[in-house]
């Protein structure tokens, strides 16, 4: 009987030691465009409910997640930088790699469009219109992959607007477009930001589609052991699990503000593209 009762005792022991065990955590550093778009919302229930795992979210710019990723302050980053990715993997080129998706960059702005970008041939002659016309331009200011690319676009142009009339906000993308708004200024955003509070804004797109606006994101993690095994599924569900059916039904006012990296295309290097 004494055994009976010990053993009963055990093995209330062990349920109870079962159920009050933490779920396994992952430090995620992720731009803010994931979050402000709303999609960071719809994959962290799935995620945890799929694999157990809790994902603890910093949402800053590219730049920054890097950094947190470079000093182990983050297990994984998700980021839409590739110049910064590259540099990230020259120094740490045991790291694990990955696009997971894609959408693209939009110069907006006041509908009344002093700059005349609507007449523009290119992104960089868009960028050239605004830094030659006597109108604002709003820059995040904050390490992000956005700001890196209104970067490039400068250099490429050739010019940059005066610095009165160039306003940084060190701030995410929603803020700084809720500047522009309020400023009738332009600015660079992620679509995926811009539509989902485009109802809130007095901007318009005023130049899409150009192949220097390419935006793509990539996981990357360079965590060993029992958190490098969990940053791994989160990679794996991104890309290739059921991470990916999430990302391709989330929409905004009717849209897919992200797509899916198609299958078969190379997906490991900061430059890949996906088409």
């Amino acid at each position: 009987m004494r055994h009976v009762i010990g053993l009963a005792l055990a093995l209330l022991a062990g349920v109870t030691v079962s159920c009050t065990e933490p779920a396994p955590r992952l430090r995620l550093a992720t731009t803010t465009s994931v979050d402000n778009s709303g999609l960071l919302e719809a994959l962290l229930p799935p995620f945890r409910q799929e694999t157990g795992i809790e994902l603890q979210v910093v949402a800053v710019g590219s730049g920054r997640a890097l950094q947190l990723l470079r000093r182990a302050d983050a297990d994984v980053a998700l980021t839409h930088d590739p110049l910064s990715e590259a540099t990230f993997l020259e120094e740490a080129p045991s790291a694990t790699y990955r696009k997971v998706m894609f959408n693209d960059f939009v110069v907006v702005g006041p509908a009344a469009d002093e700059a005349k970008l609507r007449e523009a041939g290119s992104a960089v002659d868009a960028m050239r219109r605004i830094a030659a016309a006597d109108v604002a331009f709003v820059s995040r200011g904050d390490e992000s992959g956005t700001q890196a690319r209104e970067h490039q676009l400068w250099q490429k142009a050739g010019a940059k607007p005066r610095v009165d009339r160039l306003l940084e906000t060190g701030q995410g993308m929603a803020a700084t477009l809720r500047v522009a708004s309020e400023r009738r200024a332009y600015t660079l955003t992620d679509r995926a930001t811009f539509v989902q509070l485009a109802q809130t804004l007095s901007l318009q797109p005023l130049f899409e589609h150009d192949p220097d606006l390419m935006n793509t994101y990539a996981v990357i993690a360079a965590t060993s052991g029992a958190r490098g095994a969990d940053a791994m599924r989160l990679i794996t569900w991104l890309s290739d699990g059921a991470g990916r059916d999430h990302v391709a039904s989330f929409t905004v006012a009717g849209t897919h503000p992200f797509l899916v990296w198609p299958r078969g295309r190379d997906r490991d290097t900061p430059d890949s593209l996906p088409q």
